[in-house]
């Protein structure tokens, strides 16, 4: 992919760079060097914490010094998903991308759109010596997508801005100012196995095909949840009467996203090979006419293997894991009274992993209430409780409560308005942003976040538009330049 013929070039610059190194959850230290490197390069200011996030600063241009510093934010990690079949490797491969019809495109992973793409506008800020701003701080954190441990960790010393810009929304012409806040209920107990029962045929069934997604931001669209599919075939089989006995159980790989693939490995006799590939056929028939429009790559399979495992679940254990599994929540739990059409309580039954001696399993709450998050993962915990297993809560972190008196806001909408001529969107995300925990940190810091067009974040197939990402360019340079002296708006944003 040929990155120097896309604008702004600057951004697409440090975009491509982003692309070739790789930025797990938790292994984000050789993107981190690079981009140190080329900030003492520079002669900017830099500073990593003792949790591994990335301070940037830049003095304020000539003019500018007396107005409120700004901070702009984004994390350094990246979802990494991939469909089944590939190869790629997220800890050693650079990502593929394409452009195609105006949008760059990952095809079998995700992209990385989701924050390369505001990291990237920040780093470009930093790089441009023609661009008016007040004093100047990037904070890149580290583990966004897996526990928001990084934003966890800032030191409340660490930043002096007055004004934070989040760069990790992933629609154009929407500025939020509000967002879920979460935690996970984690499932991890060990159960009784029992050696496999002599001659029984081994099958794996396999669900695959779905689009998967974002488990705050695509929660409420009815996608097909692999794991909730594929337990829904298993309780299919045990209804139309077929004995099967249970070895292996996976689905998932990220808890922010919605599962795509999922499958389990049982034992079943040779006799019932035909009711059983009926029974699953039917199941296909009826999941596919419900996710009709929704989900339509959706596939169920049954393929044989060649050996056979040793060990099984034993039948009371495994009766147990499947019922809790079976009603554990999964979807949206209540639309919000007070932001209309917004999600207000959901839940992802994200990543699920069941072997002949241990159920592991991970359910993502969000909320946009906190007490929203504490009830619904209490529920879930005492329903694993119920079933003879213990859960736990783990990784809460707090929502964002929108200011609608916010100057940023204002500032950040007269812009839009001069620059695009038209009105830009308020919105509140059901999904998980830094702000609500830099918030906590710093209660007097006014804050706000938008970003371009993304699509299909955390899912193979992410996309972003390229127009966008030069619409977003143009806002934010220009509210940086239009930021007023505080004599100028008696002290305060405007």
């Amino acid at each position: 992919m040929d990155f120097t013929k896309l604008q702004p070039q600057a951004v697409w610059r440090h975009f491509a760079m982003l692309c070739r190194i790789p930025r797990a959850s938790h292994h984000e230290g050789a993107v981190r060097e690079a981009i140190c490197e080329w900030a003492r390069g520079r002669g900017l200011g830099v500073v990593i914490d003792e949790i591994g996030n990335l301070v940037l600063s830049k003095l304020a241009t000539p003019g500018y010094e007396d107005r409120p510093g700004v901070v702009l934010q984004g994390h350094l990690d990246m979802v990494c998903q991939k469909n089944a079949g590939s190869t790629h490797d997220f800890l050693h491969d650079p990502v593929k991308v394409e452009l195609r019809d105006g949008w760059l495109v990952a095809d079998d992973t995700t992209l990385g759109g989701d924050n390369g793409i505001g990291v990237a506008l920040a780093l470009a800020v930093l790089e441009s010596d023609e661009i008016a701003h007040p004093a100047l701080e990037v904070l890149l954190t580290v583990d966004e997508e897996s526990g928001m441990s990084g934003a966890h960790g800032v030191r409340a010393d660490a930043l002096q801005g007055r004004l934070l810009i989040n760069i990790d929304t992933e629609d154009w012409g929407e500025f939020y100012l509000g967002c879920a806040g979460g935690a996970d209920v984690v499932v991890d107990a060990a159960v009784e196995s029992c050696v496999a029962p002599p001659g029984l045929q081994a099958l794996r069934i396999v669900v695959d095909g779905l689009k998967g997604g974002h488990s705050g931001v695509d929660i409420h669209l009815q996608r097909g949840n692999a794991i909730k599919l594929l337990l829904r075939t298993l309780e299919g089989l045990s209804s139309a009467g077929l004995s099967f006995h249970l070895a292996a159980l996976n689905g998932g790989s990220a808890r922010n996203a919605l599962p795509r693939e999922a499958q389990a490995l049982i034992l079943a006799s040779d006799d019932c090979m035909t009711a059983l590939q009926q029974a699953v056929m039917a199941v296909e028939t009826e999941i596919g006419d419900e996710l009709a429009g929704v989900d339509d790559g959706f596939r169920l399979r049954v393929v044989p293997e060649t050996v056979a495992p040793q060990r099984v679940l034993g039948d009371d254990d495994c009766c147990r894991i499947l019922s809790a599994l079976g009603i554990a929540p999964h979807g949206v739990r209540r639309m919000s009274t007070r932001v209309p059409g917004v999600v207000e309580t959901s839940c992802n039954l994200g990543v699920v992993n069941v072997s002949p001696d241990r159920l592991q399993a991970t359910l993502m709450v969000r909320s946009l209430l906190d007490s929203g998050t504490r009830n619904l993962a209490g529920e879930i915990i005492s329903l694993f409780a119920l079933a003879g297993f213990e859960a736990q809560a783990t990784g809460h972190y707090p929502g964002w409560a929108p200011n609608p008196d916010s100057g940023l806001l204002a500032l950040f909408q007269s812009v839009y308005r001069r620059e695009f001529g038209g009105e830009a969107a308020v919105k509140v995300i059901h999904a998980g942003l830094e702000c609500g925990i830099l918030g906590a940190t710093w209660p007097d810091m006014d804050m706000i976040s938008f970003g371009p067009d993304i699509r299909g974040a955390h899912a193979p197939g992410e996309r972003v538009e390229i127009d966008s990402v030069a619409r977003a360019w143009h806002l934010l340079v220009a509210v940086l330049a239009a930021i007023p002296s505080p004599s100028g708006a008696s002290g305060r944003v405007a």
